[in-house]
């Protein structure tokens, strides 16, 4: 494959989620059976195995937890980002709110790392139009470049008019990286990762990404979450079926699929993209 594409790891454990905070409270993550070390080793062996260097999303929560995880991350080539301190979605924030929070990770993995991080990813994807106003923190706070809008309908997330690829971001020295899309009929289709990735079978998703590669020419941004490659995670039964669904589908084939996905295409971290 001569095309590059972009991998990115979003490093947060099974508790975490956006679709649990409803019945998890931030004050009980610490009760948990924390599953993210062990899951998080097993994408950088499956990495170290192809020689991909992704970019890390993670969670300033789990860095402050874990600091050695964060510095083997780095210490294995890949790229340190930010993915805010408490997962918390950004359009139930306020700008005071979000500043001190994403000031707070990006402070972290940067006292751990001793290396400045340029990167930015809002938990679920919760940049959108009523949540705008982020960006201008994000170049306040010194980052180069965002990958959170993701140009989808989704109940959750979405500007389904923004671009489907990089773009610098209006009035700023910044760089958008937003989350792939494939079009079928000229409708947008989200099969960059996460729970598409488990939803639709491989065929569909190789074809659809190498339409994005061949047919348009471009790289794709592609995303996985540690606790995807984790079926025998324990299981909230208190949530939404519909939630428990998003969660749980295909997770047994996760690990399979991305294994073959690094296979079948060239990857490389967000970081050695444009910005």
């Amino acid at each position: 494959m001569t095309q590059s594409n972009y991998l990115t790891i979003d490093v947060e454990d099974y508790f975490q989620v956006s679709a649990f905070e409803g019945i998890v409270s931030k004050g009980d993550w610490d009760s948990f059976d924390s599953r993210v070390v062990r899951n998080t080793r097993k994408i950088l062996t499956l990495l170290d195995y192809h020689n991909v260097r992704a970019t890390f999303f993670v969670l300033g929560w789990t860095a402050q937890k874990q600091p050695d995880l964060v510095k083997e991350i780095s210490g294995r080539g890949h790229e340190i980002a930010c993915h805010s301190y408490y997962h918390r979605l950004v359009y139930n924030l306020s700008p005071e709110e979000f500043h001190t929070d994403t000031q707070q990770a990006k402070d972290i993995l940067e006292q751990i790392t001793g290396n400045k991080v340029n990167g930015y990813r809002a938990p679920s994807y919760s940049i959108t139009k009523r949540s705008l106003w982020a960006i201008d923190i994000l170049a306040e706070l010194g980052f180069r470049y965002d990958s959170s809008i993701f140009p989808i309908y989704h109940d959750r997330y979405g500007i389904p008019d923004a671009p489907r690829f990089s773009y610098r971001l209006p009035g700023q020295n910044m760089t958008e990286y937003p989350i792939s899309t494939a079009l079928f009929f000229g409708k947008k289709i989200p099969i960059a990762g996460g729970g598409y990735f488990r939803l639709f079978p491989y065929w569909f998703t190789r074809m659809a990404l190498r339409r994005i590669n061949k047919k348009e020419g471009k790289p794709f941004v592609f995303y996985v979450h540690p606790w995807e490659i984790d079926p025998e995670q324990p299981r909230m039964k208190e949530a939404r079926a519909l939630s428990r669904f998003r969660h749980y589908v295909n997770l047994n084939k996760t690990y399979d699929r991305l294994r073959q996905l690094l296979h079948d295409f060239s990857f490389g971290p967000l970081g050695s993209g444009p910005v």
